[in-house]
């Protein structure tokens, strides 16, 4: 079977990891042929690295798109060809504008796909003055959403850019059925959607090649944190937003299966119109499962608290818990692993400390050597964030088996579940009870460590990665026609699963042409294939060090 992964690997904003994922899972099916479809940064920031020991050695063959930079040369549109362009834009920009017309959105971004791969001429339009005058009548018509204020010339500027970029996957030469396009895979998969859903979007409504969606961590849901802090004008940002939210609707809609990485993903998943049928959890696992678990416990009772220092994870509310703590048992100490991300909070938490009393029983460490050591150094290790968006690291702890202590928000119930104590978000109290409690317990601590480190092992393990998506392969291509257009089958042909077999794409020699099989019976019908396994796809290390 031939697997196009879509990827991304750098943006500016609400930044996704690389390759990696997509190269472990690669890896773990050999049995099929992967080609790495990868958004790269400018310059080619963020690119598969090169050689047999790296990701791209896993892959048949890996093309890079710069998304953020210049616009690719090329000349634009005619003048015939260019109103043609300018109606399919009107039509996309418009239902980004008007509230009453977000259903034209798909009709023009799939129209400007058809016309980009006709001519190429997508980018050089879409940075062209026409587009930027389409955009600005779009935006000051009668009926638009002007909510986050009335567009500038400026805005309008920047806005163009920016949509130019986002839809510079349109344009790239990955579509038809020759080598190297996508027209020729049996399925895409979609890792982390956003842009690098364009691609799978087009090769769907040009060759009919169904793609799965897999998210470890909501892409849209990323860019409404990220554009909060970005330097754009709201009338910018609140277009931008309105893109991605179009988008995501979208790519929900057309995939045959989304594989989202926790519960909690899933139901925000089904809030943006995702249908549940076609709504599948897939564990992100980790390799760390085959770690060993954490050795003795330091001498004096000790709480990590890690993740970076920012407010979004609120360590805070960590210090004013462990007051209360350390009124009740002098002899604890709190460590502060994590770098600073937001200027200055470094200097606030420890300030703060100085002002309850705690100079002496509060250590700021730091960023950690590894995950594993930041988990050795604790008695307990305490999470305590309004929100936890990702089980990664959540996972890693319990790995260590230490006891965990952590706010009821998120993931963490559907990770932690009856393993650990969870207490509700910004109480201060609440949350220095249930570490009192286990550190006056060692019994208690080791039962609930071990339970923890064991619905880890079982969950987020790695080998059902493999299992799960080698399952959902062959289920999606089980029930999708080999010929779709009708246009690349015998005329007539009634379209049915499994229409090419194995032998279809066997050659003899290096250049030998495939083998096309015999026309199927009359009578045949389609064979479902079994269900996939519910069990996750493997981790990211990387992001460990990154969170920390």
């Amino acid at each position: 079977m031939r697997v196009a992964l879509l990827t991304e690997g750098a943006r500016p904003y609400a930044q996704r990891g690389g390759p990696g994922w997509s190269a472990r899972l690669a890896e773990g099916l050999r049995e099929h042929e992967f080609e790495l479809y990868l958004l790269a940064g400018p310059a080619g920031r963020g690119a598969a690295e090169a050689g047999p020991g790296g990701p791209a050695g896993r892959f048949r063959a890996v093309h890079e798109l710069p998304m953020w930079g210049v616009r690719p040369a090329g000349r634009g549109p005619a003048a015939l060809r260019r109103r043609q362009y300018l109606r399919a834009y009107e039509q996309l920009v418009r239902s980004l504008v008007m509230p009453r017309e977000r259903r034209s959105f798909a009709p023009g971004l799939y129209r400007l796909a058809e016309l980009a791969r006709e001519d190429g001429a997508l980018p050089a339009f879409l940075a062209s003055g026409h587009a930027q005058r389409a955009l600005e009548r779009a935006w000051r018509s009668p009926g638009a959403d002007t909510a986050a204020g009335q567009p500038m010339v400026r805005d309008v500027l920047v806005a163009a850019d920016l949509l130019e970029q986002c839809l510079r996957p349109l344009a790239a030469p990955w579509y038809g059925t020759g080598p190297g396009g996508l027209g020729a895979a049996d399925v895409c998969h979609v890792v982390g959607a956003g842009p690098a859903a364009l691609p799978a979007l087009a090769a769907k409504r040009l060759h009919g090649v169904p793609f799965v969606v897999t998210e470890h961590g909501l892409h849209l849901r990323e860019q409404y944190a990220g554009y909060r802090e970005a330097p754009y004008r709201w009338p910018v940002r609140a277009l931008l937003l309105t893109f991605f939210r179009l988008l995501t609707e979208e790519t929900y809609r057309q995939a045959a299966l989304l594989t989202p990485g926790s519960a909690h993903d899933q139901q925000w998943q089904r809030r943006v119109g995702a249908d549940p049928a076609r709504t599948r959890v897939v564990y992100e696992g980790t390799p760390a499962v085959a770690r060993p678990a954490a050795g003795p416990e330091p001498e004096a009772p000790t709480l990590v608290w890690a993740g970076p220092l920012e407010p979004g994870r609120d360590p805070v509310l960590m210090v004013h818990a462990f007051a209360r703590i350390h009124a009740e048992l002098p002899a604890a100490r709190l460590l502060v692993l994590g770098e600073e991300t937001a200027p200055g909070y470094r200097a606030h938490c420890e300030a703060l400390a100085d002002r309850l009393g705690l100079a002496g029983a509060v250590e700021f460490a730091g960023r950690p050597a590894s995950a594993a050591e930041a988990w050795q150094r604790g008695t307990v290790v305490v999470f305590s964030a309004p929100s936890h968006r990702a089980p990664l690291l959540l996972a890693d702890a319990m790995l260590s088996g230490r006891a965990v202590v952590s706010t009821d928000t998120g993931v963490a119930r559907e990770v932690v579940g009856p393993t650990g104590l969870l207490v509700p978000p910004r109480d201060p109290q609440a949350l220095a009870g249930a570490c009192l409690a286990l550190l006056g317990d060692e019994e208690r601590r080791s039962r609930l460590g071990l339970a923890g480190r064991l619905r880890v092992q079982e969950r987020f393990a790695v080998e059902p990665v493999v299992t799960a998506f080698r399952d959902i392969y062959l289920e999606l291509v089980s029930n999708w026609p080999a010929f779709p257009d009708g246009r690349s089958g015998p005329v007539g042909q009634r379209l049915r699963p499994f229409a090419r077999p194995a032998e279809y794409w066997m050659a003899i020699g290096a250049a030998a042409a495939p083998v096309r099989p015999a026309r199927p019976a009359a009578e045949e019908r389609p064979v479902a294939a079994a269900g996939a396994s519910s069990s996750g796809p493997e981790a990211r290390p990387e992001e460990l060090a990154e969170a920390l």
